[in-house]
C-alpha cells in the first residue's frame, strides 16, 4: 500500500470500555463504578442464563433499548470469558459499588442530624479518602464524592479502554448500549486509551493523507490485512470553507447543528453520521464539517449528547469545548470537566447559568437548562444563547419548561431570540433507564414511570416561543433519523405522544405567522449578515 493514504470515509471510531459501548457516565470512576456492577455484569448473567430468550427479546419492537444483547449467534462461551475478565480486571469497580451501597446504607440507619465526625470511622475503606459527609438544611444525610482524587485512584483505569475500527455500509446498526463488542472477523480492536494522540493522527487521515507504514506501527498494526483495509488512496471531498456573508445553520440530526460565519463554527450536540454509501435519507455528514471548529456546545451529560464516536475523531479540530459548570460531588452528576481533561481535551472551558463566553465573533450565553433529568439534583445542563452581531438562536436541547417564569426572568435579560432549536421527546424513558444503576433503593414502577427523560409538550413549548418572541422555531427529529437507532432505539408513529405534540406546536407556530418545521435529516437555514450589526 502507498504511504500516501486516507482512512475510508465510513470507518467507524467506535470507543470501548471492557468492549461496552462506551459513554461519559463509564469514565468517572463512581458513575463506571456503579454501571459495570448494577447494569453490566446483571445483563452477561442474564444472557448467560437465557441467550434464547436475549435473541427473542430484540426481534421484539417494544423493547428496543432494554437491557438484551443482540448477536447474530448465541455468543453464551465469549460472555462468560467477558464476565471472567471484568470480574478480575474490573474487580477494583465492583469494591468500590459495593463500598458506595455501604456507605448510603450506613447514613440513612445512622445519621440522624447529630454530628458526622463519628462517622467517617465507618466509611466503607474502599471508599475512606474519597468521600465527606453532609446534611442538606433538612437534615437529610448524603455526601460529596471527591471525584478529583478518584480519577488519581486504581479506580481510573485506562488499560480497559480500547476502540474498535469496522466498515459501515448503511445506516442500520443495532442498539449498542446493551451489547458488549466482541471479536468479530470485521472488526480491528486496538487497546489504546482514548487521551492517546494517535487517535488524532489516525482520525486526521479522514481528510488530510499520512503514512500507512507510520499510522500502522503507531497501532502495532503492521502487517495486518484487515487493518489496511480501512484505507484508500481515493482522495476524499475537499471542505469548502464557507465565505458567504450570510449566517449559515445547518441540521446533522438529533440535536446536532452547525452554525457559520465566515469568521466563526460552533458545533451543538455533535453526533455526526457517515458519508461513503446510499443512505436512504439525505443528511450532512462529516464531509460538511469544517477543518477548524472554533466551539463545541454540550449542552448536557447524556450518551445521546456527549458522543465519543464523534468527539474522538473531531478532537484534532476543535479549538474550545463550552460545557455546563457541574461535577458537585454527587453521584448522579459526574463532572463533564475532569472527564473530558481526563480523555484528551484541554480546552474545555465551563459555563454558568447566565454567564458569557464572549469573542469578536459571537457572544455565547448558558441559559437555564429545566427537567428532563427526573427531579434528580443535576446542575450539569446548559441551553445555549448564541448571538452573532445583532441575531441570536436559543438552543434548547431537551430543557421541559416545567416553570415558564424562569424563562420570562432570562428573556428580561437576553431579549428576543430570532430562532430557537429545541427537542420534544414529551414522553421520555423512565428515571430507571439511566439511573437506575445509581438508586440505593428500588423504587415502585409509578414513581419510575412519573419521573422521565421527557422534554417539552406543545403548551410547554409554546410557552417558551411566545416568551422569547421567535422568528422561526425548529424542532429536532428526536432520534427517529435511520443512523441514530444504535443510540436511541426511537421508533415513532404518527400516534406516538411526541409526534401529536411536536405537530400542535408547529400547527400553532404556523397559526401566528411564525415558520417551524419539525426537523428530519438535514436543513440548512441562511440570513443575511448585512441586516446585522457587528457585535
Amino acid at each position: 500500500m502507498s504511504d500516501h493514504v486516507y482512512l475510508k470515509p465510513n470507518v467507524v471510531i467506535e470507543p470501548l470500555l471492557n468492549r461496552w459501548y462506551c459513554w461519559s457516565h463509564l469514565i468517572s470512576p463512581a458513575t463506571a463504578a456503579k454501571i459495570v456492577k448494577e447494569r453490566n455484569l446483571k445483563i452477561i448473567n442474564s444472557y448467560i442464563q437465557a441467550p434464547k430468550a436475549h435473541k427473542a427479546a430484540t426481534k421484539n419492537p417494544k423493547l428496543l433499548g432494554g437491557p438484551f444483547m443482540d448477536f447474530e449467534t448465541e455468543r453464551k462461551e465469549d460472555v462468560i470469558a467477558l464476565k471472567e475478565k471484568t470480574e478480575t480486571k474490573q474487580g477494583q469497580l465492583l469494591r468500590l459499588a459495593d463500598a458506595i451501597s455501604e456507605l448510603e446504607l450506613m447514613l440513612k440507619n445512622e445519621a440522624k442530624g447529630q454530628s458526622l465526625d463519628d462517622l467517617y470511622a465507618k466509611i466503607p475503606q474502599a471508599l475512606k479518602g474519597y468521600v465527606e459527609l453532609v446534611y442538606d438544611l433538612n437534615n437529610n444525610p448524603s455526601y460529596n464524592l471527591f471525584e478529583s482524587l478518584l480519577y488519581k485512584s486504581e479506580y481510573y483505569d485506562e488499560s480497559m479502554q480500547s476502540i474498535a475500527l469496522w466498515l459501515t455500509d448503511n445506516d442500520d446498526r443495532p442498539f449498542v448500549l446493551s451489547t458488549p463488542r466482541l471479536d468479530e472477523k470485521h472488526i480491528k480492536h486496538i487497546d489504546i486509551p482514548f487521551a492517546n494522540k494517535a487517535i488524532d493522527k489516525l482520525s486526521r487521515m479522514k481528510k488530510e493523507a499520512g503514512s500507512f507504514t507510520e499510522i500502522a506501527k503507531l497501532l502495532h498494526c503492521e502487517n495486518d490485512p484487515l487493518f489496511e483495509s480501512f484505507f484508500t488512496e481515493e482522495k476524499p471531498p475537499k471542505y469548502q470553507k464557507y465565505e458567504g456573508d450570510h449566517i449559515r445553520m445547518r441540521y446533522f440530526g438529533h440535536a446536532c447543528i452547525l452554525v457559520e460565519t465566515k469568521d466563526v463554527s460552533i458545533l451543538v450536540d455533535p453526533l455526526i453520521s457517515y458519508y461513503g454509501y446510499v443512505s436512504e435519507v439525505d443528511h450532512f455528514s462529516d464531509v460538511d464539517l469544517p477543518d477548524i471548529i472554533d466551539y463545541v456546545l454540550i449542552t448536557h451529560n447524556h450518551q445521546d449528547h456527549v458522543m465519543f464516536e464523534t468527539l474522538l475523531p473531531l478532537r484534532h479540530k476543535i479549538k474550545n469545548i463550552i460545557i455546563p459548570r457541574g461535577g458537585n460531588g454527587k453521584l448522579q452528576d459526574p463532572s463533564l470537566k475532569m472527564m473530558f481533561q481526563n480523555i484528551g481535551f484541554h480546552n474545555v472551558t465551563e459555563l454558568d447559568i447566565m454567564e458569557n463566553f464572549t469573542s469578536v465573533d459571537c457572544c455565547i450565553t448558558g441559559v437555564p437548562f429545566l427537567g428532563e433529568h427526573c427531579d434528580l439534583n443535576i446542575p450539569t445542563k446548559l441551553c445555549f444563547h448564541v448571538k452573532i452581531a445583532s441575531f441570536s438562536m436559543l438552543f434548547v436541547a431537551d430543557s421541559c419548561n416545567v416553570e415558564n417564569e424562569i424563562y420570562k426572568k432570562v428573556h428580561e435579560i437576553i431579549g428576543n431570540a430570532d430562532v430557537i432549536f429545541l427537542g420534544m421527546e414529551c414522553e421520555g424513558a423512565p428515571l430507571s433507564w439511566i439511573y437506575g444503576p445509581y438508586l440505593t433503593d428500588k423504587i415502585p414502577k409509578e414513581m419510575d414511570e412519573s419521573r422521565r427523560l421527557a422534554g417539552s409538550n406543545s403548551e410547554r413549548g409554546m410557552n417558551l416561543v411566545n416568551t422569547f418572541n421567535a422568528s422561526e422555531v425548529y424542532v429536532y427529529a428526536m432520534g427517529m433519523e435511520p443512523w441514530l437507532k444504535y443510540i436511541s432505539s426511537i421508533k415513532y408513529t404518527d400516534e406516538s405522544i411526541p409526534i401529536i405534540e411536536s405537530n400542535a406546536l408547529i400547527k400553532a407556530c404556523e397559526a401566528k405567522g411564525i415558520i417551524s418545521e419539525r426537523l428530519f435529516g438535514e436543513k440548512e437555514i441562511l440570513y443575511q449578515r448585512q441586516e446585522v450589526s457587528n457585535p
